[in-house]
């Protein structure tokens, strides 16, 4: 969802800059596209680290021997380490 937000507001910018020639009394379009495009590449980048970043799970398995009924036990914990 980020990259597509990013390419749309890159190429909202871009139209504002390059394809626009409409003058406006209080507000420069001009800036505002490059402002856009700024951001559309900001989010982009950022799209791009979030799907990139490395997740890693750890399984840990543990087996023991039940004293009273003389059965094996097994346990398993998962966890997924965001970091």
């Amino acid at each position: 969802m980020s990259l597509g937000l990013g390419i749309f507001l890159l190429v909202v910018g871009a139209i504002m800059v390059f394809a626009l020639n409409v003058t406006v009394e209080w507000m420069d379009i001009e800036l505002v596209g490059y402002i856009l495009m700024g951001a559309g590449a900001v989010i982009m980048v950022i799209g791009i680290v979030l799907l990139t970043r490395k997740r890693s799970s750890i399984t840990t398995t543990r087996s023991a021997v039940d004293q009273a009924s003389g059965e094996q036990v097994t346990s398993q914990k998962r966890s997924v380490d965001d970091v």
